[in-house]
């Protein structure tokens, strides 16, 4: 087991340190300046574009940032280097932009979105991370992705995100719900799961030797909630807990 010991006691900006009547967008450089200030571990997400530039971006389709009706996968990075995030003056960041601005001050944990070719996107990942002297670690949905990362970087800290989608009416939300018995063979270092979702007995019995992450606290009902069941939580809103 790796030391996960960074990503305890300090609080997890989901998407950046963002505040929407600031205007200052999720998974922005603005964003995420703003949590290197305050001190706080980030939280954000990678995509691969069409030309192999990796991009911190959540969705898979421009839409709801952007208003962009297209796939970010079938983009390059021209394509969407001038599009504004949420009506801010933000651009989508480069990947390895924002570890430049970071700089190892703030911890970061990494969330790997789905990419169709097994290995790609992880390579071009850690290609990037090769030269960064940061704390990291890696989470993602994909068993697979993660399996990638336990074969080939040994030393970067994984973690399994899950939930209970069993009322979901998305099969790919139900599959993803089963996602968290994969700990058993795949032995992370953490596990992150949907708050929503919680107390969960399998989470419970975890807990007992396993560092476990709880998302996304939204208010402080949410984190009161959240933090009996968690070692530690990923916030929006993070001011008023």
């Amino acid at each position: 087991m790796k030391k996960i010991d960074f990503l305890n006691g300090i609080m997890i900006a989901h998407r950046g340190y963002h505040n929407f009547n600031l205007k200052v967008a999720e998974n922005s450089m603005e964003a995420f300046k703003r949590a290197v200030m305050k001190g706080y571990c980030i939280e954000l997400d990678v995509r691969l574009l069409k030309d192999m530039k990796m991009v911190v971006f959540h969705d898979n389709n421009l839409k709801r940032a952007c208003k962009v009706n297209k796939l970010i996968n079938d983009c390059t990075y021209d394509e969407i280097k001038k599009l504004k995030l949420f009506n801010t003056s933000s651009n989508i960041p480069l990947l390895e932009d924002v570890l430049k601005m970071v700089n190892g001050r703030v911890p970061i944990i990494i969330e790997t979105k789905y990419y169709p070719k097994y290995g790609v996107l992880e390579k071009k990942l850690l290609n990037c991370l090769s030269n960064y002297k940061g704390k990291i670690a890696i989470q993602s949905f994909y068993p697979k992705s993660l399996f990638w990362f336990k074969k080939n970087a040994k030393n970067i800290p994984i973690g399994l995100l899950s939930s209970d989608f069993r009322r979901s009416n998305s099969s790919l939300k139900k599959l993803i719900g089963k996602t968290v018995l994969f700990d058993i063979f795949l032995k992370t270092d953490f596990i992150s799961f949907d708050i929503n979702a919680l107390p969960n007995s399998f989470i419970e019995t975890k807990r007992k030797n396993k560092f476990i992450l709880g998302w996304t606290v939204k208010s402080k009902k949410d984190y009161d909630k959240a933090i009996k069941y968690c070692d530690n939580v990923i916030c929006d809103n993070i001011d008023y807990y």
